[in-house]
């Protein structure tokens, strides 16, 4: 793809931030044909419809909108949901700009988050009917999960029992992050990415700096933002483990999809089947697998979700409470390609632009841990950028380039014994057993003529 940003070596990099270096990093839209994000909405997104459709005995209802949904991405306009949907006045406000025209000149984060939307719709997701809450993805991740490849891969932990600590730390984090090339929304309708040697591919790495965030028997809440499950997951899960056992965390929090999205993205339910998936292991992965199993029912590692996490947005309009519970945390660590867009910003940026600048807002210290899968990628120094140019190739795209960097703003977390659930703390905010969110209004009070603003005030999910 060619990019839309200009690239000047001699070019210094205290300009590539802020408001300016924004006016000079287009929105990633999905209107040129050959580029990846058209890729994705011309020829994934089609593929994944065929894909959901046979991989379930759904009936002609369900049929017919997965057909209307694959004529409207392809030659149609972007419809709104209808008015009865549970989710239709935030939609409405996120997609009033876009609804009536083409999917493809949407931008690219907004289309690919509403087609996910639209395709469990389609199916019934979140209707009343027998496919209510039936994952349309389930049978690829566990066809993944049940592999011989899973089998291999935790026959090989054995050999990291007796390893040196820092050694180990080291395997576990290139794990966690290689372990991002098993995206189903990837592979499924991509093929294997092409190998290439982990170390040798990371391009930006600040392991050092992550490990010095995260000192050994300091009293600290680590949250981890998960990617995909399945082959992905289970590597996340042994480096929770082993911070865990060797007290580089006392407690951490692992954020997960609150409903199915982007193929292969994690829920509570595939947390679980990961979990059994290593207790069933022989040898150092059922260990480990015991040794989660307890955390979990003893609090140490408390799995949580948030509707922000399948919204069109960036990070940097996450609603306040979910900004305070990463406020409370010693260190965020966000998994894969979608969390990186959305914490940088879904843009052509200049890949030297300053990573430490773009996730300055952050509420806490941040670390990102993703391979390269899509056309977003910054902090790069100019020497590894001209050295991964003049090798040519679809670098930004292939799956063989990593990054560990690490960003926000490093601090004391402003409460370190516990992460709020504000749902609790305001009261008259909790509905039982519904996701529920404010928006605030104009001073007049809430009517018709309010004016919505954001942020939103989304809740958590109340007892």
């Amino acid at each position: 793809m060619t990019e839309k940003t200009s690239r000047t070596p001699g070019d210094g990099v205290a300009s590539r931030s802020g408001p300016a270096a924004e006016r000079d990093a287009p929105v990633i839209l999905s209107n040129q044909p050959g580029s990846f994000a058209w890729g994705v909405l011309a020829k994934r997104h089609p593929a994944l419809i065929q894909q959901v459709g046979d991989a379930f005995p759904y009936g002609r209802r369900q049929q017919e909108a997965l057909d209307a949904l694959l004529d409207e991405v392809i030659q149609g306009v972007v419809e709104p949901l209808a008015p009865a949907e549970h989710d239709h006045a935030l939609w409405a406000d996120w997609g009033r700009d876009y609804f009536g025209r083409p999917w493809f000149d949407a931008p690219f984060l907004w289309a690919e988050s509403y087609f996910y939307r639209r395709l469990l719709g389609a199916i019934g997701y979140f209707g009343t009917g027998p496919w209510q809450g039936v994952d349309p993805f389930a049978p690829f991740k566990r066809a993944e999960l049940g592999g011989a490849a899973v089998d291999e891969e935790l026959r090989a932990l054995d050999a990291l029992a007796d390893v040196p600590q820092a050694e180990r730390a080291t395997a576990l984090l290139r794990a966690s992050l290689w372990g991002n090339r098993a995206d189903l929304g990837f592979r499924v309708t991509e093929g294997e990415p092409v190998s290439g040697d982990a170390a040798g591919g990371l391009v930006a790495d600040d392991s050092a700096v992550l490990w010095q965030l995260l000192p050994a028997g300091v009293d600290t809440t680590v949250a981890v933002v998960a990617d995909n499950a399945g082959r992905e997951l289970i590597p996340d899960l042994i480096l929770i483990d082993h911070l865990l056992l060797h007290r580089h965390a006392e407690r951490i929090v692992l954020y997960v999809k609150p409903h199915p999205y982007f193929v292969s993205d994690a829920m509570t339910a595939d947390v679980v089947d990961c979990l059994r998936r290593l207790v069933e292991a022989s040898g150092e992965a059922g260990r480990i697998g015991g040794r989660l199993w307890n955390a979990m029912a003893t609090g140490q590692l408390e799995v949580r979700t948030h509707p922000f996490f399948c919204a069109p947005l960036p990070y940097a309009e996450m609603p306040q409470d979910l900004r305070e519970e990463f406020a409370a945390v010693s260190l965020t660590i966000l998994k894969g390609d979608l969390n990186y867009r959305r914490l940088v910003g879904d843009r052509m940026w200049d890949p030297t632009t300053p990573f430490a600048d773009l996730t300055a807002y952050f509420p806490g210290a941040v670390a990102a841990l993703r391979t390269l899968k899509c056309d977003v990628i910054v902090g790069l120094e100019q020497t590894m950028l001209d050295a991964l140019e003049h090798g040519g190739g679809a670098w930004h795209t292939s799956g063989t380039h990593s990054v560990v960097q690490v960003g926000g703003r490093p601090g004391r977390p402003r409460d370190s014994s516990r992460i709020a659930d504000s749902c609790h703390e305001r009261p008259g905010y909790c509905l039982p057993g519904r996701s529920v969110f404010h928006r605030l209004a104009a001073p007049a009070g809430p009517g018709p003529t309010c004016r919505v603003v954001r942020p939103w005030r989304w809740r958590t999910v109340c007892p």
